[in-house]
Parts: C-alpha cells; sequence; structure tokens
C-alpha cells in the first residue's frame, strides 16, 4: 500500500499518472506500475521494480496509449518487493485495480477463489480483490454493482480504483479506512490518495467519506453513493496550499509549517491500518501476528528525539498491552554487554533510517539472541528498513527543519499502533483498546484545536526572550514529553534547558531554581495530577515563574508567578503525543525572538549518519 492515481481524460493519460506518481514519492515505496484501457479496448500494463524512474524508463520504451487509466506506488505489505507483486493487479486482461489497506481476510478469500478456478500470479491480498471483483461481475451487472458486491466480503481497509475492459469509460474507486479524494477537472476527473497527486491537473477536491463509492466517467462525470447505496453529494473544496514539501508555502520557516502539519501527519500515520475492530496487525508485515504472539519482552533503540519517542512507548507497552519494556540510547547499548531475556523483539526507531548509532545497535543486536526485528522509520528502502525483519513506515512526509517535529509526533502513533497489536495478541484489555483506538481517530482534530492556540503561545515566548537557562518538568509518560521539550529549546534557540521528573525536583534541581529560571510544565488530567500539583508549589515557593501546560479540566488557575494555558481534554494515554505540540511551538516562538537560524541550528545535522 502507498500512492494512487487515476483519472478519466480527453488526452492520452500516461503522462497525467506518471506525474501524480513522481509526486507521491515522498510517502516511499518499493515498486510502481499502471494500467490503461487502450482506445481499442485493450488493458495495457507495465509495473517496475524501484523508483518511478524505472517505471519511466519503460514507458519510453513501451509507451501506453488512452484516456483512462490508473497507477500505484506499492510499499510492501503481502509478499516482497518484485514486479509480479507490483500494483495494479489484474484478473486475466480484464479488470485491474490498485489498492491501499489491507484485506484481513484475504487468504480465505484466496483459497475459495482458488478453487473457483481462478490463478493466483502474486502474493498480495490485492489480487484477491481483482478477482473477486471480475467473478461479480461476470455474474450480471455493470461495474459499480461488482464492486459493491465484492466490498461486502471483504474484512479489513481500502482504497481501491478499478477499470474493467467491457466498461472502457468508468473508473471505480471506493474507501474505506484509508483515504481518496477526486479530482475535479473540465471534462476530466482523477482519483487519487493524496491531492498533492493530482496538483498538476486541478485544485478542485471531493474528499471521499468513509465507506463511500464513486464512480467516474467520461466528460467528467461523477457520481458518489454512501455505504447504503445512496447517491449523495459531497462538497468540493478548493486546495489552498503549495504542494512542494520543500516549499515553505505561507509560513517563515519550515519548522513551522512541519508543526501545522501534524493533523495531517497523524492521519496519514494510522491510514489503512485501523479497522472498526482495532489496529491492523499486517501493517507491520506477513509475519507480524506470528511474532508478536510470540513476545516476551521488547527492547527499543534509538537516538535523540527517537529516545524519547520509546521512552513514552515504554509507559504504553508496560501499561496497555502489559510486556515489559526496556528503552536504550543507541550510542550506549552498541558498547556494553547486553543480556537478551528469551523471546525478547528488538525495536529501532530512526526518522532517516541511516542514523549511524541505531543502524549499528540493529547489525550488533544480530547475534544477541532476539526473536525479531522490527523498525519504525520514514524512508523506505533506508538501511534501517531493509535490515530488519518487520518495518512500519511513518508515512510523515519530508520533513525538512533539523528539530524534528512531526516525525516524533508520527513515531509517537506508530508506537501506539505496536503498542495495541502486542495487547491485542495477549488478550489485554479489550474494551481499553477499543477506547484508545477510537481517540486515535479523534486526534487529529483535538491536534488542531492545540494548534490553533498558537498566538497565545507566541505571546507566553516573550517571557524567554533574555532568559539563559530553563527546566522542564513532568511525571509519568510526560517525563520524557519534558525531556523533548528541553531537547527543542535548546536546539533552536541555544538556551540551557534540562529536564526532570517532578517528582525528583527535591533531590537537587530545586537548587536551580529562582527568578530567571522559568520551569515549563505539563499538566494532563491523570492520576498524578496531584502530586503534580505539589511539585508545581514547591516551585512558586523558591520564587520560580512558572509555565504549566494543563488540560482544560484540572483547575491550575494563572496567579502571579503562573501562567496556565488550557489545552484541550483527550484520553490520558494519547495526552504525550498532544502535550507535544505546544512546546514544539512556545520553542519556535522563543527561537525567533532571539534571531537564530530555526531550520539549520548550528552544529547539528538533520540526519546523524556517523558516529
Amino acid at each position: 500500500m502507498c500512492g494512487i492515481v487515476g483519472a478519466v481524460v480527453t488526452r492520452n493519460v500516461q503522462g497525467i499518472l506518471l506525474e501524480g506518481l513522481k509526486r507521491l514519492e515522498y510517502r516511499g515505496y518499493d515498486s510502481a506500475g499502471m494500467a490503461i484501457l487502450s482506445d481499442d479496448n485493450r488493458l495495457d500494463r507495465v509495473r517496475a521494480l524501484g523508483k518511478v524512474g524505472a517505471l519511466e524508463s519503460r514507458l519510453e520504451q513501451t509507451p501506453l496509449t488512452g484516456n483512462i487509466g490508473i497507477a500505484h506506488t506499492r510499499w510492501a505489505t503481502h509478499g516482497k518487493p518484485s514486479e509480479d507483486n507490483a500494483h495494479p493487479h489484474q484478473s486475466g486482461d480484464n479488470v485491474a485495480v490498485v489498492h491501499n489497506g489491507i484485506i484481513e481476510n484475504h487468504e480465505r478469500l484466496r483459497s475459495e477463489l482458488q478453487q473457483q478456478g481462478y490463478t493466483f500470479t502474486s502474493e498480495t491480498d490485492t489480487e484477491v480483490v481483482a478477482h473477486l471483483i471480475a467473478r461479480e461481475f461476470d455474474r450480471g451487472g455493470d461495474l459499480l454493482s461488482a464492486v459493491r458486491d465484492a466490498l461486502l466480503v471483504f474484512d479489513g481497509a481500502y482504497a481501491m480504483g478499478v477499470v474493467h475492459r467491457d466498461e472502457p469509460g468508468v473508473i471505480i474507486g471506493a474507501r474505506k479506512g484509508s483515504p481518496l479524494v477526486v479530482g475535479v477537472g473540465i471534462e476530466e476527473a482523477f482519483l487519487a490518495s493524496d491531492p498533492l497527486a493530482l496538483l498538476q491537473v486541478t485544485d478542485r477536491f471531493i474528499y471521499l467519506q468513509e465507506e463511500d463509492v464513486v464512480r467516474l466517467s467520461k466528460g467528467g462525470r461523477i457520481e458518489i453513493f454512501d455505504r447504503n447505496g445512496d447517491a449523495v453529494e459531497r462538497p468540493i473544496q478548493t486546495f489552498e496550499h503549495s504542494d512542494g514539501a520543500a516549499s515553505k508555502g505561507d509560513y517563515r520557516h519550515f519548522m513551522l509549517k512541519e508543526i501545522h502539519e501534524q493533523p495531517q501527519v497523524m492521519t496519514a500515520a494510522m491510514e489503512g491500518r485501523l479497522s472498526e475492530r482495532g489496529v491492523l496487525i499486517e501493517s507491520f508485515g506477513t509475519d507480524a501476528e506470528a511474532l508478536f504472539a510470540k513476545a516476551e519482552q521488547i527492547h527499543i533503540v534509538a537516538c535523540g528525539t527517537s529516545y524519547h519517542a520509546g521512552m513514552v512507548a515504554r509507559y504504553w507497552l508496560e501499561r496497555v498491552a502489559g510486556i515489559p519494556t526496556q528503552v536504550e540510547v543507541a550510542s550506549e547499548y552498541r558498547y556494553r554487554r547486553v543480556v537478551v531475556p528469551e523471546n525478547t523483539l528488538f525495536v529501532t526507531l530512526s526518522q532517516s533510517g541511516e542514523t549511524a548509532d541505531t543502524l549499528a545497535a540493529l547489525r550488533f543486536s544480530r547475534d544477541l539472541g532476539y526473536m525479531g526485528s522490527l523498525a519504525i522509520c520514514n524512508v523506505p528502502g533506508s538501511s534501517l528498513v531493509r535490515e530488519s525483519d518487520l518495518t512500519l513506515m511513518m508515512h510523515a512526509g519530508p520533513e525538512i527543519g533539523v528539530a524534528s517535529t512531526k516525525a516524533f509526533t508520527s513515531q509517537l502513533v506508530a508506537l501506539m499502533l505496536l503498542t495495541l497489536s502486542l495487547a491485542k495478541v495477549r488478550g489485554e484489555e479489550p474494551e481499553r483498546q477499543a477506547e484508545i483506538a477510537s481517540a486515535l481517530r479523534a486526534l487529529p482534530e483535538v491536534a488542531r484545536r492545540v494548534l490553533d492556540l498558537d498566538k497565545d503561545i507566541e505571546a507566553l515566548s516573550t517571557a524567554f526572550a533574555e532568559k539563559h537557562h530553563a527546566l522542564f518538568l513532568g511525571r509519568g509518560a510526560h517525563f520524557p514529553i519534558a525531556l523533548e521539550g528541553a531537547l527543542k529549546l535548546k536546539e533552536i534557540s541555544y538556551i540551557h534547558a534540562e529536564a526532570y521528573p517532578a517528582g525528583e525536583l527535591k533531590h537537587g534541581p530545586l537548587a536551580l531554581v529562582d527568578s530567571e529560571m522559568p520551569v515549563i510544565s505539563v499538566a494532563p488530567n491523570d492520576e498524578l495530577l496531584d502530586k503534580l500539583k505539589s511539585n508545581l508549589q514547591e516551585v512558586r515557593a523558591r520564587g520560580g515563574e512558572l509555565f504549566v501546560f494543563a488540560d482544560e479540566n484540572v483547575g491550575i488557575e494563572s496567579t502571579e508567578g503562573v501562567r496556565v494555558l488550557r489545552l484541550p481534554h483527550v484520553d490520558e494515554a494519547l495526552a504525550p503525543i498532544i502535550y507535544t505540540l505546544p512546546l514544539q511551538l512556545l520553542s519556535y516562538h522563543v527561537a525567533v525572538l532571539k534571531g537564530t537560524d530555526v531550520d539549520q541550528p548550528r552544529n547539528l545535522a538533520k540526519s546523524v549518519t556517523v558516529e
């Protein structure tokens, strides 16, 4: 699963599909392909392993001609990267399908279809989709009906585009759990998993809703049907923003742009991975469920911001999944004697997949008796991804700013998906799993509400303009968030910042507190709130100036020396993700006031590929 492009146009469609695939390359993939209905009613297909450039070279040798087609960039879930496993998938010479998501019951359906005489040429779940639609079409009716009937059989998540040789003027699209948009042109219509793929041909989009089915036909006709099969109207929206990842658009810095992209990034990290029944474990790979079922302990190894994400995950994995977890700094882990308990899963986190210490730690781990390895990463094809047994891509898109923002929150979403997957196979508190999964789906909207506080946070930042030191406090899973907040502030504003568990104040840090040491704390509405309030009183009693990011329901009031910013309530388990956002904005605005190079702070690199 990765990127979908489709089009019904009045010109040759090959160039439109190819450009759309190029615009989706930032998402990462391992193969690409397209299928076009030719003017003489042939279904022609070209696929290639590797980059879109490889597909482009194939098309130069064997160009495709026609007005209707679908295309795809694939990231392997079922079956290794190969040309046979690349999309589009076909049923004979009649049906072609591109698909994002996972069909959970594909094995049973494959067996059933094989018994009925259908031949499979790939290892993918998507080929089941093609054969099922072909079967339903052959039973009578049109392509729309055939797709609808097939969808009734599927369990899981999907976004798909379908063409059939016997309906040469039509593309059918459908979505459930994975995004799909319709591009509106002049006597032309388009389909894509991301509007960025289509900005070269239109800036008007219809965002399909859950379980919508759409029929695109010649002349730019667009018909949308809801889950009940009723024709519906969906609003057309104009895409207002720049489509270039290398452009800041209307933002002053890449960092600010990437902070504000986080609601979309959270959605992308979940797309096709959450169904109504919870996490689709196969998102981690074909063998993930069997491996997770055997796991009795977790070791997480990472660097910098990724290490902080791993620290948060330790709280989640132990509390929600009931599995002992250890988190290590990669540069330390690789140089010590490590004792590995039986059935321990090795997990690495890296935005780039090329972080030298993390990659070395993975290689070091191979001879230590781990049961397997999982990489959570943002760059497909990176060394970390290639060398790990399982992978989960973050889908954060390119992150230009050196100080990680959207990659961090994307890692946290991915780690919660891991937590829920392990809880699922271990049978831990299914009701609580369902609550967290529901809260995850609502998370992007909560994030938007927090980011709407940008101006209020900018006003807070003026108190830091002349400061040289800061102290961040947090308790439980929010101690790593305090660490991350301190790291951001020191990275881009060059203010010396430290973070401590709030309960440790009496054990040394209180000696630093005075009127020149601002103290920043996060105060979610959780079981440690009362203890945190006592810690904050300790700071005020020593003359420290407090800045508190608090749940709207906790009852902490702004008074002399205490400035409180209220955040929307969120499920306790997901609060660390939400409380990250105001700390990122605070650091950004302080850095702007200090006049530093926000996007490229001194002495730092985006990807640390040397030890």
